[in-house]
This record gives structure tokens, sequence and C-alpha cells, in this order.
């Protein structure tokens, strides 16, 4: 059965999320690999050892995938392959993508979640997961032509397009315009500190102190993107807006949304840049 699928929105506060993560893959017997290829800051890996061990796990270790050389280092491999979570920092997606992208890394990735393994992502990490990235786009609530770049992202999942730092960026106008380039996906938008964890069988639920917005295509009528002009407003009718807070879930085949009003008092730590 196929591992869970955790898209970060990034700027982590809420102990729960990672808390989740843990128990998810093993609790203390957890044996989590780091891939904080996105970030250009080199102790990146290390604080999330750091932040890892504090939920007592023994065996966390950051993989050095620095460059696409790296991706076919047998130990690192071997260790990745013997690891029940992977956790992919966040920084810059394409840099992710253009590193990881046809490695026998990227290609063990998704192996290892198929078979099982839970992957989650933060921020950058976050918009890799799926098959089809956002690279990069523009701020703004009105979708636009031209507004984003998609490109080929991990690949452990084709159902949704993924946004991070949603809200607080205004990004709304960005995954509205990837949706419309081919309404398949859905869009699905993560605040900071907030997660969307994607089960084996494709539902997720909320965690966090923020909020998922999902833009579901499924009644799309009309996408006005193919004759659009570049920065001309694109009209999009029929899709649904779903804005869902902790503890609402949402099924991806069948899309629909279970709510819920209930809300945990959060512990907070200090989220590695």
């Amino acid at each position: 059965m196929r591992g869970w699928i955790i898209p970060i929105g990034g700027r982590l506060r809420s102990a729960e999320i990672l808390r989740r993560f843990v128990e998810l893959s093993g609790g203390a017997l957890a044996r989590i690999a780091i891939i904080a290829t996105a970030s250009h800051e080199r102790e990146t890996g290390g604080r999330y050892e750091r932040l890892f061990a504090g939920y007592g796990v023994k065996r966390a270790k950051t993989l050095g995938f620095d460059r696409r050389s790296d991706c076919d280092d047998a130990d690192w491999l071997a260790w990745l392959a013997n690891s029940t979570g992977v956790f992919l920092s966040g920084g810059n997606q394409l840099r992710l993508a253009t590193t990881l992208g046809g490695t026998p890394a990227g290609a063990l990735l998704r192996e290892l979640n198929r078979d099982g393994v839970h992957v989650a992502g933060t921020s950058a990490g976050a918009a890799y997961l799926s098959e089809h990235m956002i690279a990069f786009g523009e701020e703004g609530s009105t979708p636009r032509a031209g507004m984003v770049a998609i490109c080929p992202g991990l690949g452990l999942t084709n159902r949704v397009i993924i946004d991070q730092h949603f809200r607080q960026r205004d990004r709304l106008g960005r995954l509205l315009t990837a949706v419309s380039y081919n309404p398949f996906c859905l869009g699905i938008g993560v605040d900071e500190d907030t997660a969307a964890f994607i089960d084996p069988e494709d539902a997720f639920t909320v965690l966090g102190s923020g909020a998922v917005t999902v833009i579901d295509p499924a009644l799309v009528q009309h996408s006005s993107v193919a004759d659009a002009a570049p920065g001309e407003p694109i009209t999009l009718t029929g899709a649904t807006l779903h804005v869902l807070g902790a503890g609402s879930t949402f099924d991806i085949l069948t899309r629909r949304a279970e709510l819920s009003v209930l809300r945990d008092s959060y512990a907070t730590f200090d989220q590695p840049s």
C-alpha cells in the first residue's frame, strides 16, 4: 500500500504536524531520511536532525544529494532504501527538480512511497511532491495567462497540484491558472504552518494553524486560457472552491469534504530555515 504524502505549507510552528509524521514513520523506531537539496543553507539538514531527535527519533540523517552526481551514491541510496519516512526541506523547488529528476535517488523515492514509505515536504518540498509542479509564478488573486510555470515534479501523485505559503503570499490566482491549463488535477493550496496528510486511499486531513484551499475543476465549463494574451485575466467558470481548517477532511477521489470545527491547542518550536 502506498505511503502517506504530506505537503506542508512552510514556516512550520505547530508541533503536532511533525509529531504525526514521526508517529506514522514508526515513532522512536523511525528511520527518517532528510533531503535538504532545495535549501541554500548548509545547516538546514542538521537543524532538522536535531528537531527530529527532540521527538525521540534516534535515526534521522541528512542525505547529501547536493549535485546530480550525488544521486547515485551507493551509501546514500542504501540509507534511503531503508528509511521509514522521508522529509524534504524548503528552499527552491527547481533545485529539487533539476537535481533529483531522472536520477536513481528520484526513482527510489517514488518506489519507496509506492511501497509504503511516508514522504513529507515543506514549502518547496511540498510543491515538488506531485507529478505536476508549480515551478514559479506571480502573486495575486486573479488568474492571468502566463501567471504560472509548470514543470515535472517528483510524481508521487498525478491527482493534485500543490502550492505553498498560500494565503500568506496571495497565490490563489496562480493556482487557479495552473488548474485552468488542464482541469484534471485538483489544486491544493496549503497555508503556512499547515499540512494536508494525504492517506494511501487519497483522502487527506488538515492539521496546523491555517487552512488548505481546494480548487476542484471537475465541473469546469469553460477556460479561456488557450486564447488569452499574456497577462490577460482568464475566464474560468464552474470551478468549486473549498477552504478547510484543522480537522477537516477531503476525499480526492469522490471530491467530498467533511468539516470539523474542533481545534487543538498547538505547542510550537523554532523551525529550521
